[in-house]
């Protein structure tokens, strides 16, 4: 799309990947995971000219969701989560579930499997941000409170696996060996995605 702003945001002391997507045409933005970056994200909107409508998490972890209040306090923009999340948000959302930035549509998928709250999030049906659920070259842990390695399986091989392999992949972290890759990349180089049943990647996930 012409109007589709996007911008990957990480500062050099941290791997944590926050995300503004905006609508230049409207001047609507939205940041996700704004992690411990608020000053990063606040110099991107005030750089892009884009106002702040919407702070997503993909999921609720601190350090995902650690500057949710400092943003919605300096720019009064909502905090948005899928609805069994424990942030306290504005909006609730859940799978399927589309939000808008005027032109820009991002689409909500439900990912849970690392956090029971976990969402993933497609926009305009070509930059697939995938939170803490899938990595460059990884997958999210489930060894953690909440971490359940069927559900993860589930959102991995019958939700994002089905997407087009041209969808470009942004994750939460800078974990891999590039900052981004595609659909089609993660099948043929992500290990943790070889072809498994369930009950062999519950195994692999399990396994020290």
């Amino acid at each position: 799309m012409d109007s589709l702003f996007f911008k990957q945001v990480r500062p050099r002391d941290s791997d944590n990947f926050s995300y503004v997507i905006g609508d230049e045409r409207s001047g609507l933005a939205a940041v996700v995971d704004p992690s411990f970056n608020p000053r990063l994200v606040l110099d991107v909107l005030a750089e892009s000219g884009l106002k702040l409508a919407y702070i997503i998490n993909t999921h609720g972890h601190p350090d995902h969701s650690a500057s949710n209040e400092r943003l919605k306090g300096a720019t009064g923009a909502k905090i948005v989560a899928h609805e069994s999340s424990d942030v306290r948000k504005d909006v609730p959302v859940k799978d399927g579930q589309i939000i808008r930035l005027n032109g820009v549509k991002i689409k909500v998928i439900y990912t849970p499997g690392h956090s029971p709250d976990g969402i993933s999030l497609l926009v305009e049906d070509k930059l697939l941000l995938t939170g803490d659920t899938l990595f460059v070259g990884e997958c999210g842990r489930t060894d953690i409170p909440g971490g359940d390695p069927n559900k993860l399986y589930d959102s991995l091989f019958n939700k994002l696996m089905k997407l087009d392999d041209g969808v470009e992949v942004y994750p939460g972290h800078d974990y891999g060996a590039k900052p981004h890759s595609t659909i089609g990349y993660e099948k043929k180089n992500n290990y943790t995605l070889k072809s498994r049943t369930e009950e062999e990647f519950v195994k692999f996930m399990t396994t020290p």
